[in-house]
Formats: C-alpha cells, sequence, structure tokens
C-alpha cells in the first residue's frame, strides 16, 4: 500500500518536473522576446492577476492559497531573473 501511494507520488513530481520545465522554456521566450522589443521584463499587473487567479484555482482544488501564491511568486521571480539575464546580453 505505501509502495503504491509512493510511485503515485514519485509520478506526479515527474510530472510536475516536466511542467516546470515547459513553462520556464515559453517564459523564456518570453523573456528574449521583451528583451529584443526593450519591454521591461517585470509586469507588476500581470503578476498580481496570474496570483489572484492561482489563489482562486487553489481555494476550488482543496489547497492552501497561501501555498499557491508563494510558489506562484518563486516562478516569477525566477522569470523575471531569466528575462533580466536575457536582457543584460
Amino acid at each position: 500500500m505505501l509502495a503504491g501511494y509512493r510511485k503515485s507520488i514519485d509520478n506526479i513530481d515527474a510530472a510536475l518536473i516536466h511542467m516546470l520545465a515547459e513553462r520556464f522554456r515559453i517564459t523564456q521566450a518570453v523573456g528574449e522576446y521583451k528583451a529584443q522589443a526593450g519591454l521591461p521584463a517585470s509586469d507588476p499587473g500581470r503578476e498580481a492577476r496570474q496570483i489572484e487567479r492561482l489563489r482562486a484555482l487553489a481555494i476550488e482544488a482543496d489547497l492552501d492559497p497561501e501555498f499557491s501564491e508563494k510558489f506562484i511568486r518563486f516562478v516569477i521571480e525566477e522569470v523575471i531573473r531569466h528575462h533580466q539575464r536575457a536582457a543584460a546580453k
């Protein structure tokens, strides 16, 4: 029984890593586009909307909205860091 739970957790973790990798590939392309177009790396309005949207999704999924906000803030910070690096090239 425990082994089955652990296998499920391992499969979910693998899926999460692959999904995050795809998300970062897309945001890297966005960062490169923004750098070429002279746009700022950060978009506070979009970030606020994303945080609100993910908090609402977390509530619907019976997940702690504070966790979802911490998670998306971490992702946003990483994306901005990548965008800034692209702009410096």
